[in-house]
């Protein structure tokens, strides 16, 4: 069987192994006699496939226990309205407007009610991240909102920014909690779930097919909103009934959960966070040498791990790059209409032997 080399923003690479085990499994699941795709979402079999889901997400991220982990449906761009019906019911909420999808969850917050922006980096074509320590946080905000990976334009909220980030929100507005979309870069490196008040993750990229997104809300929020609100969209109706309001999207839960089992077994995230860091350095390390064929935008110190964005000099070249990429074996590298040039999303499932070879093949292509 030859795969291609998928560098696909998402849907993405799902890992290999866990795409096995589904085959393996899929007519006849631990001898039920039927998939589990088949099956109640109710029954003994789906119950115990969503709590191992939880059971092994928590561990993988250190969930504490007055947290609550939902399976929602309606991708995160659902969520960029969900989040202000739930939090922000009679108040303004703050936003970081670092990139495309943080400046659509921005204009969806805006329909619902009040919604700031308290820095944007438009202006430099969403190349960098602002000064958090400079920023004017809202003390009485509902809560601060920000994406942690911008998956189109490749800037990153790292470990250290991140915690300058809490600190500088700490400092001036200590309730107001911080609320992530992470969609792009959750379980690509440990992660500490006590900053946030929320989480939330489309599953498409780093968790396993499109169809379930994940949300991880502290218990102190959960009754947030108002009464008018509809039952499938409250985070407290959801938890409250254990994410199954109604169906669940189970299929993809199972393969949610095959993609947990698959990370604990590569070492966790302190495991997985090295080989993404090492896959990282050498896709720059081929943009940075190429004598300035390659380009790549962003200032270095909010670089993205995950999704690498890069141009070539003209686009003719660009053309021709994806034209004999993909004749080569790789797939998904062209960039996002929006911004044009090539994306190498180089998520958990994409194998540093295939960053290996993307790297080989950007050598000789610039020659």
């Amino acid at each position: 069987m030859t795969r291609a080399w998928n560098f696909s923003a998402g849907p993405a690479a799902i890992p290999l192994e866990v795409l096995q085990q589904v085959e393996k499994e899929l007519f006849d699941w631990h001898g039920i006699g039927a998939s589990i795709m088949e099956v109640s979402h109710r029954g003994k079999a789906f119950v115990s496939v969503i709590e191992a889901a939880e059971a092994d997400l928590r561990e993988l991220l250190a969930i504490p226990d007055n947290y609550r982990v939902l399976f929602l449906q309606g991708g995160a761009s659902l969520q960029f309205a969900q989040v202000p019906m739930n939090l922000s019911v009679g108040k303004s909420a703050d936003y970081l407007v670092t990139g495309s999808w943080s400046k659509k969850a921005h204009k969806e917050a805006a329909r619902i009610g009040a919604a700031r922006i308290v820095a944007t980096t438009e202006g430099s074509k969403f190349t960098r991240l602002p000064d958090f320590e400079r920023l004017a946080f809202d003390e009485n905000a509902a809560y601060v909102h920000l994406c942690t990976n911008e998956t189109i334009h490749g800037v990153e909220v790292h470990e250290e920014s991140e915690a300058r980030l809490f600190e500088a929100i700490s400092s001036v507005a200590p309730d107001v909690p911080l609320v992530a979309d992470m969609s792009s870069n959750i379980l690509s490196r440990p992660l500490d779930v006590r900053r946030y008040g929320l989480i939330y993750a489309g599953a498409q990229k780093n968790i396993g097919p499109s169809g379930v997104t994940l949300v991880i809300v502290r218990n102190d929020l959960l009754d947030r909103a108002g009464e008018n609100i509809s039952a499938q969209l409250s985070y407290r109706e959801q938890a409250d009934n254990g994410s199954m309001l109604n169906t669940p999207p189970t299929f993809a839960i199972h393969v949610a959960g095959l993609v947990f089992k698959w990370l604990k077994a590569q070492g966790g995230l302190d495991a997985i966070a090295a080989v993404n860091r090492e896959k990282a350095r050498q896709l720059y390390e081929a943009i940075d040498n190429s004598g300035g064929f390659y380009r790549n935008p962003v200032d270095i110190v909010c670089r993205s791990v995950m999704n690498i964005p890069f141009s070539l000099p003209t686009p003719e070249l660009e053309a021709q790059f994806v034209k004999e990429s993909e004749a080569a074996g790789f797939i998904g590298l062209k960039g996002h209409k929006s911004v044009g040039g090539m994306r190498a999303s180089i998520y958990n499932a994409v194998s540093l032997e295939a960053v290996e070879a993307l790297a080989g093949f950007m050598k000789e292509f610039c020659g």
